[in-house]
């Protein structure tokens, strides 16, 4: 009677831990599956953390319309270039010449007014021209020639960055010369003024992309097949997707958002500057994966790259508001992007 007894209790005792490890992997599965279909919570969860944290320590001094405006101006270029960057992950891939092409096509927008006399309305399509072209050669080489992205991208980095300040003869076009003879070069460095709050025409420019990118990827056809491509090569291949096309557009795309870049680049700092945005293609992929785009492609939103840049704002702004050392800024952004990839490592294995 007393064995029996004992039986059952180790029974319901092993169904008790058998229910609590259900429930426990009931939890993880939901968090698993809301985070695989809505990777960019996690960046907009934390981007409302550090909001919410600095402007706790801070108070008004970082909840201001000034101080908040002010992040959004700091992150425009980011966000517009890492725009161009979420597109190429999408397709499991990587450009490394971000940066350079958003800088020769400002070169080029300035050389040709000032040097050649164009008009810089003109000068200005020509600068997309360039940043277009630039694109398709390393769409060309990706997909046709089937180079791996970062080597091509690495390569067309170095040639893009020569011929810029050859081209340049590393000379800068002043702010001065262009307000006098050129201001529509200068346009998104222009602001709309409400309250304290201040707008340039870069972070409209910025939201109307992010917008319209968002509906290209979620509501279209080729949107679809930008992740297709990304997910699984072969299967879109088989099933009938021209993933050579795709990831052609796809390059020369991004080549023209980056040249949309370069334009926003001379209103923002108000010259046509050679030297200038050297760190955009490290400040693009931070932003992509701290917003939780999947560097193995084909998982991840472009509102994700707008909160990961946001992210790089806010603790850039609020830390130097605190007055501490700006190391701890790349500090904290470096066990961001760590921890962010920890995350869709997680997420990948899980889901698998």
């Amino acid at each position: 009677m007393a064995k029996q007894e004992f039986e059952s209790t180790l029974e319901r005792r092993g169904d008790e831990v058998a229910s609590f490890d259900d429930r426990r992997n009931g939890v993880l599965s939901w968090i698993q599956n809301t985070l695989h279909h809505s990777p960019s919570l996690v960046p907009l969860i934390v981007l409302i953390a550090s909001v919410a944290g600095f402007g706790f320590y801070l108070g008004e001094k970082f909840f201001s319309p000034f101080a908040l405006t002010l992040i959004l101006q700091q992150v425009a270029i980011v966000g517009i270039v890492g725009s161009a960057q979420t597109l190429i992950v999408l397709t499991a891939g990587i450009d490394l010449s971000v940066g350079a092409i958003m800088v020769l096509s400002s070169v080029v927008m300035g050389q040709f007014t000032f040097r050649y006399g164009l008009p810089a309305e003109l000068a200005i399509v020509c600068g997309f021209a360039v940043g277009a072209l630039c694109g398709y050669i390393n769409g060309v080489l990706v997909a046709v020639v089937k180079l791996p992205p970062f080597i091509v991208t690495l390569g067309m980095w170095q040639i893009v960055l020569a011929t810029n300040f050859l081209y340049s003869a590393n000379e800068t076009i002043r702010s001065q010369d262009i307000e006098k003879d050129a201001a529509i070069l200068q346009f998104f460095g222009g602001k709309i003024s409400y309250n304290g709050a201040n707008f340039t025409y870069g972070v409209i420019a910025l939201i109307v992309l992010v917008l319209f990118l968002a509906y290209l990827l979620s509501h279209t056809a080729w949107g679809r097949h930008v992740y297709a491509v990304g997910d699984d090569l072969d299967s879109a291949e088989l099933a009938g997707v021209r993933t050579k096309r795709i990831i052609i557009s796809v390059y020369v795309l991004a080549g023209l958002i980056c040249a949309l870049a370069g334009w926003a680049l001379i209103g923002r700092i108000g010259s046509v500057s050679p030297t200038a945005g050297q760190f955009a293609n490290i400040e693009s992929i931070t932003a992509v994966v701290i917003g939780g785009i999947s560097l193995f492609g084909g998982r991840g939103s472009i509102l994700g790259m707008l909160f990961g840049a946001l992210i790089v704002g806010v603790f850039s702004l609020g830390l130097r508001l605190i007055g501490t050392d700006p190391q701890w800024t790349y500090l904290l952004i470096g066990l961001l992007i760590i921890l962010a990839v920890a995350v869709d490592q997680w997420i990948r294995k899980v889901s698998s």
